[in-house]
């Protein structure tokens, strides 16, 4: 059997699935009970989901966001508010509203750890220098572990992924060793200290994420995201997000070199609104906003069994545009691919931009 047709045979058990996920409909509806009948006990409780997702908080996504990670808490073991950036060893830039304690508090009162994200600014160039001086690279270590010390948070997300974008295969390989040595005296300090350390990265693949070294910064993070989003971004082609063959490619990868209940799929929440034929950098939107266009536009909902992902066309002002984005369903066939690698954890980027029924899909798709 072709690839294609694997992909498809499995998406449409998992479509089945979720139908029932998501509308709650098996089949027929069931029969009145008869005259007389003993009525049926009271079922018990549902236990609670699991807390196998973690998830972004955007510094721009406001009250909504934080809300919205309160009110599925019990699914959340951790929360990355993305507050900050480094912009050289011994500075890291705050975002707005960084640091904001009323969060912190909120978040911890429901259980949930706080992680902040750190973003870097400086280029594949500057980070291979300064991760592979020792001086400046302890200089930046003793920065992130004092931020990581500041009040009520759990630990630092280092998601470094400009020093990525080289093709020069040799200023990568100087990225990759520094950054191994760096994640290394900074999870060792980390966890002498009580808190977590938590490793963002591209998904590897024979065209990504060979920046990154899978085994080593798996052998020393509590947790190694990985971004299973923008197989087709902004700038390029339209197309999905992500796709299940491509979930296989970079979990298979992984699992081989990662321990397992160390990964976590981070899950987009949001979409591309590109203009056909156009150079023009594509839109981002979030799911929400993806969906409100689309019933807007009138246009047709249509789940692409290749990739496992929405989209659909509309024209304005005598232009074609293609959205492609991921919701519910498609997240749905995204996590069959995940537990057939035995990966349970997963991320989302991010509050507030997500179709409310994933939170179900999710919490029924860790219980299979």
């Amino acid at each position: 059997m072709s690839t294609a047709s694997a992909n498809r045979t499995r998406f449409a058990g998992v479509l089945a699935a979720t139908l029932v996920l998501t509308t709650g409909i098996a089949g027929a509806g069931t029969d009145a009970a008869a005259p007389g009948s003993r009525p049926a006990p009271s079922a018990a409780p549902a236990p609670a989901p699991a807390r196998v997702t973690s998830a972004w908080l955007p510094h721009w996504g406001g009250e909504a966001a934080y809300q919205d990670a309160l009110a599925h808490a019990a699914q959340l073991h951790t929360v990355s508010p993305f507050w900050y950036q480094a912009t050289s060893e011994t500075t890291i830039a705050p975002h707005p509203g960084a640091g904001d304690q009323r969060i912190v508090e909120g978040f911890h009162s429901r259980g949930i750890k706080v992680v902040p994200t750190v973003t870097e600014t400086l280029d594949a160039r500057a980070m291979a220098d300064l991760l592979n001086d020792p001086t400046r690279r302890t200089a930046h270590v003793d920065t992130l572990v004092r931020l990581a010390e500041s009040p009520g948070y759990d630990g630092v997300d280092l998601d470094y992924e400009r020093m990525a974008e080289t093709d020069d295969e040799d200023l990568r390989g100087q990225v990759r060793l520094g950054y191994n040595t760096l994640a290394s005296e900074l999870c060792r300090r980390l966890h002498t200290i009580g808190k977590q350390c938590v490793v963002t990265v591209l998904p590897y693949t024979r065209d990504s994420g060979h920046a990154y070294d899978y085994a080593h910064l798996g052998g020393v993070v509590d947790r190694l995201r990985i971004m299973g989003y923008n197989l087709h971004h902004a700038e390029g082609a339209p197309g999905p997000l992500s796709s299940l063959a491509w979930y296989d490619e970079f979990l298979r990868h992984a699992t081989n070199a990662v321990p397992v209940d160390r990964i976590e799929v981070a899950l987009p929440a949001y979409g591309w609104d590109w203009t056909v034929g156009s150079t023009d950098r594509a839109k981002h939107l979030t799911t929400l906003e993806a969906e409100a266009l689309r019933l807007d536009k009138k246009a047709t909902y249509r789940l692409d069994p290749e990739s496992g992902t929405p989209h659909f066309t509309y024209v304005d002002q005598g232009h074609t545009h293609e959205v492609w984005y991921q919701d519910a369903k498609g997240v749905a066939a995204h996590l069959a691919i995940m537990r057939t690698h035995g990966v349970r954890g997963s991320g989302l980027w991010a509050l507030g931009f997500e179709d409310p029924a994933l939170w179900g899909v999710l919490a029924e798709g860790w219980e299979r």
